[in-house]
């Protein structure tokens, strides 16, 4: 992702991904009981997370870095590329 942003700096191209944990869907109440109390119990929240859940309702503990690409290069020499 980073080597990607980098790349395409020039661009009006914005790079960023979103990794969503476990959220209850269809597929997984198919998994059963079981496999959904296993899950909650490693969970913090000890929820899952739902599609229809509020905005950020399910982020704890993150931090999103939003500098403009800043902290992408290791050096300015990976700039002048």
């Amino acid at each position: 992702m980073k080597s990607t942003a980098l790349k395409h700096l020039p661009d009006v191209v914005h790079y960023g991904a979103a990794l969503p944990g476990n959220v209850l869907t269809e597929g997984v109440r198919d998994l059963g009981h079981d496999y959904i109390d296993a899950t909650t119990a490693s969970i913090p929240l000890k929820r899952l997370g739902t599609v229809e859940s509020e905005e950020a309702g399910f982020i704890t503990g993150q931090t999103l870095v939003i500098d403009g690409g800043q902290t992408l290069p290791e050096s300015l020499q990976a700039l002048a590329g």
